[in-house]
Formats: structure tokens, sequence, C-alpha cells
């Protein structure tokens, strides 16, 4: 049987990376995109320092979500699309286009030449940022079947970008996908082992909290899911049968008290971890400097608030099985502190 390739857009990523590496260890022929030639090697090496095996089966090629070239080219013999590179930057943001556009646009140039490559299935990396914002803060279990209300003043830049991003997906595969199937997925904040140099996501909240960049812990809570799940999870849509066409909200446990994060980290690193805050930030505090600082404004509105999810269906379709939220933040805080990324005095 001849082996199948895959295209992960983005594969030197934080969560791109990870979808690399558990595909090479499952036998799959892997090439991944770059930004600019001279980025391969960067790519290779950060993946190589993540462990990789079956470095053979990678061939990494140039293609840039804004613009045409190199996409026809990366697609050539491709079985199976996993799109995961999109800009990430949660929180204010002056200008939303700068991220919704290159989203957006960048999403439907990878669909257009999946379907023109006739590729089978398309799985696109949406996030939760495109399902839980723009709701009243109530005890609403959070579901595949719910969307970001985009015209809230809650949602961000980020968020707006997720969510109109997916639905041009979905809108292109109805209208003009041809026999391309997509499925995507919804990570809620993605903990994990770094790849590379780079903190992205939500480990960046990890880096914070151990560098003690924060004075103390606002009453804020993340439901978590860990890397090394995001990413056995999209190898799961891409092979499922009855994936095709679906959404899949990926997320594990209740949402996390910031300040029960902080614990974690103390608890399990110790002397490697003598910055993390012990006190708490009274919400009178964070609304108080909310009027004069922007990234407190946009999280004064979820003081208190813990948004409830559910993952049935990632359980029931694809079988998928995560791992306690609580080992993704041991693994972040671990990771960051081996590579040297956060201050340990």
């Amino acid at each position: 049987m001849t082996q199948q390739r895959v295209l992960v857009t983005g594969g030197s990523g934080f969560i791109g990376g990870h979808c690399v590496l558990q595909l090479l260890e499952r036998g799959y022929l892997v090439r991944t995109t770059v930004r600019a030639p001279h980025r391969a090697a960067v790519a290779r090496a950060v993946l190589a320092d993540a462990g990789m095996v079956n470095e053979e089966a990678l061939d990494i090629v140039t293609a840039d979500l804004t613009a045409d070239a190199g996409w026809a080219e990366a697609m050539d013999g491709v079985d199976f699309v996993l799109h995961v590179a999109s800009p990430v930057r949660p929180g204010h943001v002056e200008d939303a286009d700068e991220l919704v556009v290159p989203a957006r646009e960048g999403t439907l140039r990878v669909l257009r030449a999946a379907r023109d490559a006739g590729v089978a299935r398309t799985v696109l990396t949406s996030a939760f940022h495109a399902v839980g914002w723009g709701h009243p803060h109530d005890d609403h279990v959070f579901t595949e079947a719910d969307w970001t209300d985009v015209a809230s003043p809650e949602v961000d830049a980020y968020g707006a970008s997720k969510t109109l991003a997916e639905r041009a997906a979905w809108d292109f595969v109805r209208a003009e996908g041809g026999s391309l199937e997509l499925v995507t997925t919804l990570p809620v904040a993605v903990m994990g082992p770094v790849m590379g140099q780079d903190v992205s996501g939500s480990n960046q909240l990890v880096q914070r909290i151990l560098n003690g960049d924060l004075p103390g812990f606002p009453n804020l809570f993340f439901p978590i899911v860990d890397v090394r799940d995001v990413a056995a999870a999209h190898l799961l849509a891409m092979a499922a049968k009855d994936a095709a066409g679906q959404r899949f909200l990926l997320s594990n446990g209740p949402a996390i008290a910031m300040r029960e994060i902080g614990a974690i980290i103390r608890t399990h690193l110790g002397d490697l971890a003598p910055n993390v805050p012990r006190r708490r930030i009274p919400d009178l505090a964070v609304r108080t400097g909310a009027r004069f600082s922007a990234e407190l404004r946009h999280i004064a509105p979820d003081l208190g608030y813990a948004r409830k999810t559910s993952n049935a269906k990632a359980r029931t379709v694809l079988g998928w099985v995560p791992r306690d939220p609580g080992s993704a933040v041991v693994a972040a805080a671990r990771s960051l502190v081996a590579k040297g990324l956060v201050k340990t005095a």
C-alpha cells in the first residue's frame, strides 16, 4: 500500500509541530510549509530538537498564506491537509484586520489549492474562540453547536479572526469545495511542551507566571487542553470516516482558576519556579485598573466566570482520550525552564 502524504501548514509552530511529530511516528509522508526558504533549516532543527523520528519522510516547501505562489506545488501528491497556521494574538489589537484578513484569506487560499489538487480532506485548526465568546455569562455548556458572536464588544480581534475564518471555510466547501471534505477542531487554551524558542498560545501565560511578570492572580479561569492531545485529535479527525463535515471541541475537564495554575507549577517545579506569585488580585483592583489599561479592560468582563465545555463529541466520534489538563501545565512549565525561556532566580 502506498504511503499517504499529509501537508501540515505551519509545521514548525506549536500545534503544527506536534502534528508533524505524530504523523512521522505513525509512518506518514509529511510535507510542511515555511514562509521563506531560509526558514526550512530552522524548522527542521526545531522538529529535530523536539524528538523527530523518520526525518527522511519530511519534506519542507515554501508557501506563504498571503500569496498564491507555491501552494499548487505544496499540494502535489497530497492526500490530506492539516491547516494549522494562523496568526495568534489574543487580547487588544488596534486594527482587527491585521488578524482577520490573513486568517480568512489564508484559509481560503489553502482550501482552493487543496480542492484543485484533489485532496480528500482538510482539517482546519479553529479555536474555542470561535465558540464561546459574545454569550451571556451563565451555566451554559458550550459545544460544537455554538458560535462566537463577533458583533459582541467582548470579542477580540483573535476571536473574530478564528470565527470569520472558520465560517468562510464552511461557506467555501459548501459552495465551491467539490469533493473536498472539511473537518474543524476547536481547542481551548493549548499548553504543553514548547517547540523551539518561540513561546506561543497559552504557554505565554505559563511563561508570565514563571517569570513573576504578574503581581498576583486575577480571578480568571481557563479551560486547558494538552497540545499533544490536540495533535492527536487532528490525526483522528483526518482519518475517521464519520468526522467529515464536523466540528470538534477539544477540551478536558472544568476550567482551572489562574491561581490554581500557579499552584500546580509551584508544586511540581519547586525551586525551579521561585518567581510564581502567591497573592490574589481583587476584582475591584482589576476593574479600577481597566479604566487605564487596554489589557485589563479585555479581561475584566471574565472575572469570576468559568466557561463550561463538553468534549463528548470528540470522545464519541473520534475516540479521543485527552490527558489531565494539569499535565499540560506541568509539561509547559518544565519545557520553558529546560529551554532557558524563563527566569529561575
